[in-house]
């Protein structure tokens, strides 16, 4: 009996003594770091010459992104030099490649002025097809609120925030 009182003894006394040592060596948790950098921002150019009509649009659309939207820089492209975003008017219903396009890649943007018959904003339109070549999908159905939420927020939305 007095063998397993003293066996129980030595039992606390280690673990006394084990947490105890650990305790000292022990090193606080990893704790996350706040970003020492933000995200590069890349640049992607875009040519809106097949888009006739649209320019003021375009442009509205284009700063919208360029405010909101901080690791994307979205650039008129400079008369004869390529372009990621091609963007063109068409007679059909608006429609874009989906990205996201990268430097050297290449996307479609087609602005149908069968959105704007209907009573759609072209300002939305345009920075919601854009938003597709940046690589966003639908979000459908969805609020005026959400720029992706496209066609489906009515045409009294003016809405063009990414």
């Amino acid at each position: 009996m007095l063998d397993s009182i003293w066996l129980k003894a030595a039992g606390i006394a280690a673990a006394v003594t084990l947490t105890t040592v650990t305790a000292a060596n022990a090193t606080p948790a990893p704790t996350p770091r706040a970003a020492e950098s933000t995200a590069a921002v890349v640049t992607i150019r875009y040519d809106d010459s097949r888009a006739g009509g649209w320019e003021a649009a375009i442009a509205a659309g284009v700063a919208s992104w360029n405010s909101n939207v901080d690791n994307v820089k979205l650039v008129e492209a400079a008369p004869g030099t390529r372009a990621e975003i091609q963007i063109v008017a068409t007679s059909g219903w608006p429609q874009a490649t989906l990205g996201p396009v990268r430097p050297g890649g290449q996307v479609r943007v087609e602005l149908g002025s069968q959105a704007v018959t209907q009573g759609h904003d072209k300002t939305r339109i345009a920075a919601h097809e854009i938003g597709h070549s940046l690589g966003l999908p639908d979000t459908k159905p969805g609020p005026c609120s959400q720029l992706m939420s496209g066609s489906s927020a009515g045409t009294s939305c003016r809405n063009a925030v990414p």
